[in-house]
């Protein structure tokens, strides 16, 4: 029976995210006009996350204590001239992240 209700559970999940993942299309699709705040959404959000994604990774950071939050400021500094000199947020964001971890693991 637990076989059974985890095949009926993935089944379930799998169409509601298809469904999800379809909706945009069925409402925008064709010919019709996308609505001028999803257009202004799709061109606002994607920094706005970033700014909170930011917000959160440095929320515990003691900037009062030793290393006062330098390998964080570091790491933050060198995405964003990463992402300035090469225009690629993966590139970006993992660097950076090597970056931090190198720092908090033999620096700091």
């Amino acid at each position: 029976m637990d076989e059974l209700h985890a095949g009926l559970m993935v089944a379930v999940i799998a169409l509601v995210t298809l469904f999800l993942r379809s909706l945009p299309f069925l409402l925008f699709g064709g010919k019709r006009k996308t609505p001028v705040f999803i257009t202004y959404l799709s061109n606002v959000l994607p920094y706005a996350i970033m700014g909170m994604l930011v917000v959160y990774c440095l929320r515990n950071t003691n900037f009062l204590a030793a290393p006062h939050g330098l390998p964080e400021v570091i790491a933050c500094g060198a995405v964003a001239l990463l992402h300035l000199w090469k225009r690629n947020t993966l590139l970006s964001i993992a660097l950076g992240t090597v970056l931090y971890m190198f720092l908090v693991q033999a620096v700091f």
